[in-house]
C-alpha cells in the first residue's frame, strides 16, 4: 500500500476528529432519551495494577467506556482528549474507562500506558467481554453511560472531541439530580440484545 495514501488518510481523519471538515462522513450519535436506554453488560477485568475493575461499581457517575488498540492511529487521536476529560471532570462524578483489545495484551498495552501518561482506568478485553458487547468488529467505538450505568450514547469511528465533551455535559449537569435507576442485567441475553440493537439501529451511531 502507498505509504502517502495512508499518511492523507490518517491526516484527514485528524481533521475530522478536530472538527476542521464539514461532511468528511464524521459519525455521532446523540444522548438518547432514558426510556430507550439499555443497561451495559457488566465485567471484571484486571487492571495495569492487577486490581478488579467491576463496571456495575462506576454506578453514580458517568462513564466513557473506550474499545480500542495500541495499534488503532484513531484510537491515538482520541486518547489525550480522554487524558483531558478525565482531568476535567473527575470531580463530577465522571471517569473513563479504557478497554484494549489488543490480541498480546498487556505486552502492548503497559508501555503504551507509560508513554502515552494514561491517568483514566485500562483493562485489556477478553472473549467473553467481546461477546457481550456484541462483538467489536471497528474501533475506536465508544459507549457513553449513564449514572444508572446505561447507554446514553454511543460512537463508532473517530468522532470530533466537541461531540464527546456535549454528550459528556449533557449527562453530567442536565441530567444530575435525576433518580439513579438500577440497571437490570440481561444475563444470559446480553449480548444477543445488544448485537440486535446495533443491527436494528437502535444503539448505533447516526
Amino acid at each position: 500500500m502507498n505509504r502517502s495514501i495512508v499518511k492523507i488518510g490518517v491526516l484527514l481523519m485528524v481533521a475530522c476528529g478536530l472538527g476542521f471538515l464539514n461532511g468528511c462522513g464524521e459519525v455521532h450519535a446523540d444522548v438518547k432519551p432514558q426510556k430507550d436506554r439499555h443497561a451495559a453488560p457488566d465485567f471484571a477485568l484486571k487492571d495495569s495494577t492487577g486490581k478488579t475493575l467491576k463496571l456495575s461499581d462506576y454506578r453514580g457517575k458517568v462513564v466513557l467506556l473506550n474499545f480500542w488498540a495500541t495499534w488503532c492511529e484513531p484510537c491515538q487521536v482520541e486518547i489525550p482528549w480522554f487524558i483531558e476529560f478525565e482531568k476535567t471532570f473527575k470531580d463530577r462524578d465522571f471517569s473513563v474507562i479504557g478497554v484494549s483489545m489488543d490480541d498480546d495484551g498487556w505486552d502492548s498495552v503497559k508501555p503504551f500506558i507509560a508513554q502515552q501518561k494514561i491517568n483514566y482506568p485500562v483493562v485489556v478485553a477478553n472473549d467473553d467481554v467481546s461477546r457481550k458487547y456484541g462483538s467489536i468488529e471497528s474501533l475506536p467505538t465508544t459507549f457513553i453511560l449513564d449514572r444508572s450505568g446505561r447507554i446514553a450514547a454511543m460512537h463508532i469511528g473517530l468522532v470530533s472531541k466537541s461531540v464527546y465533551r456535549n454528550d459528556i455535559e449533557h449527562l453530567i449537569d442536565k441530567e444530575r439530580g435525576i433518580e439513579i435507576i438500577p440497571a437490570t442485567e440481561n444475563r444470559g441475553g446480553s449480548a444477543f440484545e445488544l448485537a440486535r440493537l446495533l443491527r436494528a439501529g437502535g444503539l448505533r451511531a447516526e
